[in-house]
This record gives structure tokens, C-alpha cells and sequence, in this order.
């Protein structure tokens, strides 16, 4: 009997914490760090819009060349293999002989 009153009193805390959080976090933020912060986190979501990376210098777009090109050699890639996506498989399904078929035979 204590110990489900217990747990019933865990339960209400744990779904105020979670009910507080949320309406912390949907209220409008008034420290400026934060706000700044959350500025540059959109700003960086939309210069990184379709997988590219953001404000790449000639160094660092050679060295991920370099890179896949490794990566190309190692693993099989060639002209035309996106290395960056994810692969495709394909299980075929083995031949079986029919034990009907051994059956009839012998």
C-alpha cells in the first residue's frame, strides 16, 4: 500500500517536471545569449540546407575529396557511386528444388 502511494506521488512529480519544462521552453526566451544562440542555430540550418557543409574553404573541400576518393579505392565506389549515400541491397531468393518433384522421380 505505501509502496503504490509512493509510486503514484513519483509519477505526478515526474509529469510536472515534464509539463514545467515544456512550458519553459515555449515561452519566448529573454536572455539575449540564449536568444543569440538560437539565431545562430537557425542561421547555421539554413546554410547547411541539403547536406552541404557551411562555408567550406578550398582546404577542407579538397581534403573531402581526398577522403572519398580513399574511400572509393577501399570499398568499390567508382565514376557515378554516391559514397555519401547510404546502399542498397538486394537478397535474391535461392533456387530450391521441390521435394515433390525428388519424390516423383525416384
Amino acid at each position: 500500500m505505501l509502496s503504490s502511494s509512493l509510486l503514484s506521488g513519483l509519477r505526478t512529480a515526474r509529469t510536472s517536471v515534464m509539463v514545467t519544462r515544456n512550458l519553459a521552453a515555449a515561452q519566448k526566451v529573454t536572455d539575449p545569449i540564449q536568444q543569440l544562440f538560437l539565431d545562430k542555430i537557425r542561421e547555421y540550418k539554413q546554410k547547411s540546407a541539403g547536406g552541404k557543409l557551411v562555408n567550406p574553404s578550398p582546404a577542407i573541400e579538397k581534403e573531402l575529396k581526398t577522403e572519398l576518393e580513399k574511400l572509393e579505392h577501399r570499398f568499390g565506389g567508382g565514376p557515378g557511386v554516391d559514397m555519401t549515400s547510404f546502399p542498397t541491397f538486394n537478397f535474391q531468393e535461392p533456387n530450391i528444388d521441390p521435394i515433390d518433384d525428388q519424390a516423383a522421380k525416384k
